[in-house]
């Protein structure tokens, strides 16, 4: 099974959703793939198997992905202080694997309806759904 996360910036929540997919699903390779070095080094760090830098990494690596994770930013061209590439954006969005998206505003994005809560909480919400998904539960 091949899971994607995608993140940006210090890649604290592609952090996050590494160790509670390794936790939950510890037969899966995870696919760190930041929008930039510092991301995914993080992601690697946190036990991610596979980690790739930039645009091509995401734009090809989400094509035959099972399941991609990340803020709701990587839906969003310019978002994340502009590290989203409007090719970026479109790949994740139009790809066929099921999205479990993080809402968080730093990219502009407000999801109305939805409960403000801690990041871990979060994290721990998207990775049972996308387990339930999957059929892993």
């Amino acid at each position: 099974m091949k899971i994607v996360i995608v993140d940006g910036q210090g890649g604290r929540l592609g952090k996050l959703l590494v160790e509670e997919v390794k936790r939950r699903l510890p037969q899966a390779q995870i696919y760190a793939l930041g929008t930039n070095s510092i991301a995914t080094a993080t992601m690697l760090k946190a036990g991610a198997d596979f980690g790739a830098t930039g645009e091509n990494p995401v734009v090809r690596g989400v094509m035959d992905a099972d399941a991609v994770l990340g803020p709701v930013g990587i839906v969003v061209a310019h978002s994340i202080l502009g590290e989203v590439t409007p090719a970026m954006a479109e790949a994740v969005g139009g790809c066929r694997a099921r999205k479990f998206l993080i809402p968080m505003n730093s990219c502009g994005v407000v999801v109305s309806g939805v409960k403000e809560q801690p990041l871990p909480n979060y994290v721990a919400q998207a990775v049972e759904q996308m387990m339930q998904e999957l059929g892993e539960v």
